[in-house]
């Protein structure tokens, strides 16, 4: 384990008194130029790097009223501070929402408000300055090394065609093995009915493989025709993440791509929060329209929808006693959470997870409800920080989802936390263990349905 404390896990809310400088070693992590250049960035400072910036910062306020509204409408009275899993987990008053918004605000007070150009101490307005914004030019490491795979390759692992088939071809000799049924994890097959798009992560990683081979058994026991395609093989799109749109739209163009390409008649997302989040609120601006798509189908459509509809209509047949060994909790991801919806009605992308494993299991409690649905906590890994160069913030930020899991596993005997979000299963699987739970405790929704889901008897 790393050499920093983890905090102490007590009753939520827990609100720490303010301890300055805290994570004053922690510091930015900036991506090689030879990653920036594929990303249209110039990989370095640009000469008047400060104008540019100040320039760049003008015209994304021009551009949007709600920015202009959010850079002038806070004033600073705190509320958010107890909300936020960074500040708690750190106690470091710069961590509080209000001390991250002020270090953009600052600046766009200096240069754009009347007050900030001629009075600038009396608002607290700051020039662009390298202290200010230290990685400006230059890119954050993790998100757009990611990006710069994905416009090579395809995917954020930088999985080359072959490789996926191999490891494809091994699911189906696994799932063959473990159940005597052939369930088919297609590649690149024109004519499927359904292109699956879905976070890298779910081809070779423990929890979420298991719910890739979920997705597949549902396909399967459904008889809907589907494919992956090794053009689109990545769901996932850090471009979210560094705010910028002309990446954004070419990450997202390959999924269009991949469906002309296929003849497919609908497009699902797999188990991937920000994924989602991207899908569906911007793919109709970046990508659409869809009017090849099948309009009896909504697009995008989320495979936690399939699922659900598909066992709504009986045409799955579910074993909950496969999962008798479990007592399951449900983290309801950010993006998915705050940053989308899911199904026909308001709140759907908290009921139909939900309902998904209480299909599947005979043993389901929910986290207290002041730390779920609209206002669950972050997993502390998401926005691009899922790197261990930033694992003690990591750890420090899963403190308040940690302290709500500690009470149903005390009260309730909970030993599996499901998700659908392969940030939040990736950050849960390092951080769980600095709390004294097993890295395994964590899993995928569709690894619950792999095991309950009734394929025929194995020969």
């Amino acid at each position: 384990m790393a050499a920093f404390e983890t905090p102490a896990l007590g009753e939520y809310p827990v609100i720490p008194l303010v301890r300055a400088g805290t994570m004053a070693h922690s510091k930015p992590f900036v991506a090689k130029p030879e990653y920036q250049q594929p990303l249209g960035f110039p990989g370095e400072l640009v000469p008047e790097w400060e104008k540019v910036a100040v320039t760049k910062l003008g015209e994304l306020v021009s551009q949007s009223r709600a920015l202009q509204v959010f850079l002038d409408s806070c004033v600073k009275c705190g509320a958010c501070t107890d909300k936020c899993h960074y500040y708690l987990g750190t106690s470091d008053p710069k961590n509080m929402p209000v001390a991250r918004q002020d270090l953009l605000r600052s600046v766009y007070r200096r240069y754009y408000t009347f007050a900030g150009k001629h009075f600038p101490k009396l608002v607290g307005a700051r020039d662009m300055t390298r202290e200010v914004l230290d990685t400006v030019g230059v890119g954050q490491k993790y998100s757009n090394e990611i990006i710069g795979k994905v416009h090579k390759i395809g995917n954020n692992l930088g999985l080359p065609g072959p490789a996926l088939r191999n490891t494809l071809d091994g699911l189906e000799e696994d799932v063959k093995e473990a159940t005597g049924v052939e369930v088919k994890f297609p590649l690149d097959e024109k004519g499927a009915e359904v292109l699956l798009v879905t976070p890298s992560a779910d081809f070779f990683a423990e929890p979420h493989i298991d719910g890739l081979i979920g997705y597949a058994k549902v396909f399967h026991a459904a008889g809907i025709s589907w494919t992956l395609s090794s053009h689109a093989s990545e769901a996932a799109n850090f471009s979210l993440f560094i705010g910028n749109h002309d990446n954004l739209q070419k990450v997202a163009e390959r999924i269009r791509e991949a469906a002309l390409d296929l003849g497919v008649k609908r497009i699902v997302v797999g188990e991937c929060g920000h994924a989602w989040r991207v899908a569906y609120s911007f793919w109709n601006t970046l990508i659409g329209p869809f009017e090849f798509l099948d309009p009896r189908y909504p697009v995008p459509q989320h495979i936690c929808e399939v699922t659900y509809d598909l066992i709504r209509r009986g045409a799955l047949t579910l074993d909950k006693s496969a999962n008798d060994g479990k007592v399951v909790t449900f983290h309801d991801s950010c993006n998915v959470s705050r940053g989308s919806r899911m199904g026909d009605v308001p709140g759907g992308q908290f009921v139909i997870p939900r309902e998904i494993i209480r299909a599947c299991v005979n043993k389901f409690v929910d986290m207290a409800p002041e730390t779920i649905g609209e206002t669950t906590f972050c997993c502390g890994g998401g926005g691009g920080l899922l790197t261990d160069d930033l694992l003690e913030l990591r750890v420090k930020g899963a403190l308040p989802r940690m302290q709500a899991l500690q009470q149903v596993v005390e009260e309730h005997g909970v030993n599996y936390m499901a998700a659908i979000c392969a940030i939040c299963k990736s950050q849960f699987t390092r951080v769980l263990p600095y709390y004294k739970h097993p890295m395994d405790m964590i899993g995928s929704v569709h690894g619950l349905v792999s095991s309950a889901i009734v394929l025929g008897p194995k020969q």
